[in-house]
């Protein structure tokens, strides 16, 4: 399952990132790796999502959230 198809306000596992490397890389650089949660805040409308990693919180365009696999839910 990917991070757009995600339920509002659960805590889930990010598995993997398939995204450009340069895409990648940044989204390590802020703290967003394999392994660690990540809480689905809000999902708008165009498919942007909102998610807090590590305590801050990040707006993820459709095309990016699609690109992150997440892990079963961590709150069960």
């Amino acid at each position: 399952m990917n991070l757009l198809e995600g339920e509002k306000g659960r805590t889930y596992k990010i598995k993997s990132i398939n995204l450009e490397h340069i895409v990648k890389r940044r989204l390590e650089i802020l703290g967003m790796t394999e392994n660690v949660d990540v809480f689905l805040l809000n999902k708008k409308k165009r498919g942007a999502v909102i998610i807090k990693v590590r305590g801050t919180r990040f707006a993820v365009g459709k095309e990016f959230a699609e690109g992150i696999e997440i892990g079963g839910d961590v709150d069960d």
